[in-house]
């Protein structure tokens, strides 16, 4: 029988610890970085590699910024660098240490938030300008909740930038992927947390490593949608470095979407 595991707590957990490994997703940027943004030279990536084009953003000049699970000293800071004012929103509370670390760094100002992407409470209707979402959904159960607490904490006319992560991703067999093979193996839906077996599940719980869910793309797009989103641009990136799957195909893809503005 499958254990019960808890997926924010494991993840909280988790990524505290890539934090100590060094995960590149955890490294503060440099000095240098910050000095540029202040000068209006900055780029950010919503998935592996490709920059999101400027073009989406806006003007960041005075506009509240909510950085969707976003820690981790990288995106946030620069926004902020920028002349965002910005919001970290995050479940590990060693990733918003790190975005801590930067600001206290660099004199920016950042508020720094604990918490459930999928609950955002904390934060009242039509807070934010712009809301920064990488590709970080992956790691809790459910994601139509984010797409509608993220729609209702956007003014009217405010912009979600999200990164998605393909679920055929995660399909393949890793043993077999690691010999150079690509087999489907899991079907969807798909969760590490539910459609391994105890002793697959090892792989990563003997390392402490994030596990993952792979939503459905009428989740992460029509979950947009349907919580009154309107999509804008979309565009497909991979990893550069070596992954099997890159070599066939793009499995990330980077959103813009608007909450329609009020009528007069």
């Amino acid at each position: 029988m499958k254990a019960e595991v808890d997926v924010r707590a494991y993840n909280r957990e988790a990524w505290n610890g890539e934090v100590g490994r060094g995960n590149k997703w955890t490294l503060p940027v440099s000095p240098e970085v910050i000095a540029a943004a202040r000068q209006g030279e900055w780029s950010l990536v919503l998935t592996p590699t490709k920059p999101v084009p400027r073009a989406w953003f806006g003007e960041l000049a005075g506009k509240d910024v909510l950085g969707l699970a976003s820690a981790g000293g990288q995106q946030c800071p620069v926004l902020a660098a920028a002349g965002a004012n910005v919001t970290v929103f995050d479940n590990s509370p060693a990733q918003l240490g790190q975005d801590r670390l930067v600001a206290e760094r660099e004199g920016l100002t950042l508020k720094l938030v604990e918490g459930d992407m999928k609950d955002l409470s904390a934060f009242a209707d039509a807070s934010f300008d712009l809301i920064f979402h990488p590709c970080s959904n992956c790691f809790v159960d459910a994601i139509l909740p984010v797409w509608r607490e993220a729609f209702r904490v956007l003014r009217p006319g405010g912009v979600l930038l999200a990164g998605i992560c393909n679920p055929v991703r995660y399909l393949f067999d890793p043993a077999q992927e690691e010999q150079g093979v690509m087999r489907l193996k899991y079907t969807m839906p798909y969760s590490d947390f539910t459609s391994l077996t105890d002793e697959e599940r090892r792989r990563y719980t003997d390392k402490a490593e994030p596990m993952v869910v792979g939503h459905s793309l009428e989740d992460q797009l029509g979950g947009q949608l349907a919580a009154g989103f309107v999509l804008t641009h979309l565009f497909e990136d991979k990893y550069e470095e070596k992954d099997l799957l890159s070599t066939f195909l793009p499995s990330f893809m980077a959103t813009r979407a608007v909450k329609p503005p009020l009528r007069p």
